[in-house]
């Protein structure tokens, strides 16, 4: 039996740092910032607590105008993406990161 595999991400946060903009080789730009969701839960005791998450996120293609004129830190979005894994090596190590790849995006 075979199990479908899904990679699918939603979240609704804030923008932690106005997006900065690379171009790639032939002319295409990506759009890169953080975004930051807050869970709140209760504690052993009865309390509130928050915890908050911050993602690093890329946009390609139709996103980039989008953020280029509206993103902005502390600009609130919903976005709809999947989940990449980067990997490099740093002086000898191998490092990696994960970040939120856009489908979707709402300005909200």
């Amino acid at each position: 039996m075979r199990v479908q595999q899904m990679n699918h991400v939603n979240l609704i946060g804030q923008m932690t740092s106005d997006p900065t903009f690379v171009e790639m080789e032939g002319g295409k730009k990506i759009a890169r910032f953080s975004l930051s969701t807050k869970e709140t839960y209760l504690d052993a005791e009865g309390n509130t607590k928050n915890l908050k998450n911050w993602h690093r996120v890329t946009a390609w293609g139709k996103w980039v105008p989008v953020l280029e004129q509206l993103g902005s830190k502390g600009q609130a979005l919903a976005i709809e993406g999947r989940l990449r894994s980067r990997f490099y090596n740093n002086n000898g190590q191998r490092k990696s990161f994960t970040e939120i790849e856009i489908n979707d995006m709402v300005i909200l």
